[in-house]
């Protein structure tokens, strides 16, 4: 069996599992922008135009206001009945903006594409080791991620 454009659309449950992994892992975890008007925040304070910010992608990822139990794996945060609520700025894995991450849509088809025909030939599994978090400017595992795999017989064509 081949995969066709068409077909990603198909996989929408494929979809909401890639954008949870995304939320808690995000590929990097913090970016800057500097700040093109004066901004007031809640408490009155002011950030002046020009000013760099750093701002946590995972930070934003894990609010517990924004996500209920954050740390735990739910890709339903991201059935469409869900997402309704939400600020499109509550999920920034590729940054957001007219600076944001020009190859997101790519990156996504590509991460879909890999997923589904890995999955049509094998059952994945998780290692028996939780990975750690190795902070650095592009999110990695500590050690690496394993998974352990089983063929699911022929493969399809």
């Amino acid at each position: 069996m081949e995969i066709e454009w068409d077909d990603l659309a198909k996989l929408p449950f494929l979809t909401m599992c890639m954008k949870e992994s995304l939320r808690l892992h995000p590929p990097v975890p913090t970016t800057i922008r500097c700040c093109t008007q004066d901004m007031v925040l809640p408490d009155s304070q002011v950030i002046p135009k020009g000013v760099a910010c750093l701002i946590s992608i995972i930070g934003i990822h894990h609010n517990p206001t924004v996500w209920p139990d954050p740390e735990v794996y739910d890709p339903f945060r991201f059935d469409p009945e869900n997402i309704k609520e939400r600020s499109p700025l509550a999920f920034i894995p590729f940054s957001a903006g007219p600076r944001n991450y020009i190859g997101q849509a790519f990156a996504m088809a590509e991460m879909k594409v890999v997923l589904a025909l890995t999955l049509m030939r094998f059952r994945v599994l998780p290692d028996r080791t939780e990975p750690g978090r190795k902070p650095e400017m592009v999110m990695r595992a500590e050690g690496g991620l394993w998974l352990r795999s089983e063929s699911l017989g022929a493969n399809p064509r």
